[in-house]
């Protein structure tokens, strides 16, 4: 027992080889996350869709709650894990999935057009982070066994984001008005400039900012041949020219409803 779980734990090494990704493993594993985080996000969005303000937020305060306190262990276990108490410097929450990290307890916690331009943010961005973080997580699922704790940690989290997401669409807590729409740039630039900032800093790749690392990012770096000013400037128009899509489309439907 101990030395399974060392084993999941990655405690000296895995000593299984990675499954692969895209492998069998891979898709039977994300596509069950995915398939549970669906269902309860329609089923409890459902639930409470006439239910007041407070007691939809419930819901995302438990989901900000549970996704920050499991963040915040596994970047402790991987200290020690890795025996460097800085090993934190590579767990900050800037990809673009591990934002809601931060967006999802704005959303959940504070009040106002900010509250709204939140609620936005995991809208727009936590299926596809979820989607992105699972199914197209090249770097990780070829380095690590499927079901070893750095994939395990990193799917639910990125599952919950995705599930806030969805959730918030069914249960009609989303404002999508085009005033917040710079809020929610902004939002997203703040951590663009962050990552870029700790790329430099300690030579990361936040934000997939300096190369693609196995993702359909590749596409793009291969496309202007890894030029470190073109990618990622098309990298951050990509997140705001979908960002401007999703609220010109989804905003008349909302109206609509």
């Amino acid at each position: 027992m101990k030395e399974a779980l060392r084993e999941f734990f990655g405690f000296g090494g895995y000593q299984r080889t990675p499954d692969g990704y895209m492998s069998a493993k891979h898709l039977i594993f994300v596509s069950s996350l995915m398939v549970v985080m669906i269902a309860l996000a329609v089923l409890l969005g459902l639930a409470m869709r006439k239910k007041d303000a407070k007691t939809k937020n419930r819901v995302l305060i438990a989901a900000a709650i549970i996704m920050d306190l499991l963040e915040i262990f596994k970047i402790v276990l991987l200290c020690f894990r890795e025996n460097d108490p800085m090993h934190w410097r590579l767990n900050l929450p800037l990809f673009l999935c591990s934002i809601q990290l931060i967006a999802l307890p704005v959303a959940a916690f504070t009040r106002g057009r900010l509250k709204e331009a939140a609620l936005d943010f995991v809208l727009i961005f936590g299926v596809l982070g979820a989607v992105m973080g699972t199914y197209f997580a090249g770097q990780n699922y070829a380095a690590y066994p499927v079901f070893g704790f750095d994939n395990v940690a990193s799917g639910l989290t990125h599952v919950i984001a995705g599930f806030s997401a969805i959730y918030i669409g069914v249960s009609g807590m989303a404002s999508l008005k085009k005033k917040n729409i710079p809020i929610t740039f902004g939002i997203l630039l703040f951590f663009c400039g962050a990552a870029f900032a700790a790329n430099a800093i300690i030579d990361y790749n936040y934000m997939f900012l300096r190369r693609g690392d196995g993702t359909p990012y590749d596409v793009f770096y291969n496309l202007v041949g890894g030029n470190p000013v073109l990618y990622p400037m098309i990298v951050i128009g990509l997140f705001l020219l979908y960002i401007t899509v999703f609220y010109l489309v989804s905003a008349p439907i909302k109206r609509k409803r």
